[in-house]
């Protein structure tokens, strides 16, 4: 299933590259998966890693991938979708309110995701400076804001021993980066 989970988001996101770069976009759904796969969690945890941005970022709907993947792996996926109908803020406030609230899966796909984000965000900036900040919609305070209130949120309710090594990884990103 994770190699389906893997074909089908290479080819939902076919064409797309990251941001500030002309490196393929599925390089970023990929780097999430392994590292969820190496936690050891859960096969439809690693496919809904593959998985987290199909819905978001291309025509598939959530309706696809629970038909083709099941109702836990879409749950996952949708937990992890912002509504693009909504303002930044108003999706980040969402985010933030999903970390905090969200049973451990959810939170750990969410600081995944968000670290390999800010991991390539770290790179930009070595690169290309405070040039990178323009291709974003929302500038350095609102990015720092954003990061730090999902690092102060992950751990609420995780017992210490469920707690990823990547929690920590992503705290020290966060501090780096912003401060």
């Amino acid at each position: 299933m994770k190699q389906m989970a893997k074909d089908f988001a290479t080819k939902a996101h076919q064409g797309q590259t990251r941001k500030n770069s002309n490196v393929p976009y599925i390089t970023h759904p990929v780097r999430v998966a392994e590292r969820l796969e190496k936690e050891g969690f859960s096969d439809e945890l690693i496919c809904a890693a593959y998985l987290h941005d199909v819905v978001e970022d291309t025509p598939y709907e959530i309706e696809e991938i629970e038909k083709t993947f099941g109702s836990r792996v879409a749950k996952f996926v949708a937990a992890h979708t912002e509504d693009k109908s909504k303002s930044w803020d108003e999706r980040k406030l969402h985010t933030i309110n999903t970390v905090k609230h969200a049973e451990n899966d959810v939170k750990y796909l969410i600081v995944a995701d968000k670290l390999d984000n800010l991991l390539g965000l770290e790179h930009d900036l070595k690169t290309q400076r405070e040039t990178v900040w323009n291709k974003f919609n929302a500038g350095i305070e609102k990015q720092r804001w954003y990061n730090q209130s999902i690092a102060e949120n992950m751990y609420v309710g995780v017992d210490p021993k469920d707690v990823p090594e990547y929690f920590a990884e992503y705290a020290d990103t966060v501090a780096r980066v912003f401060g």
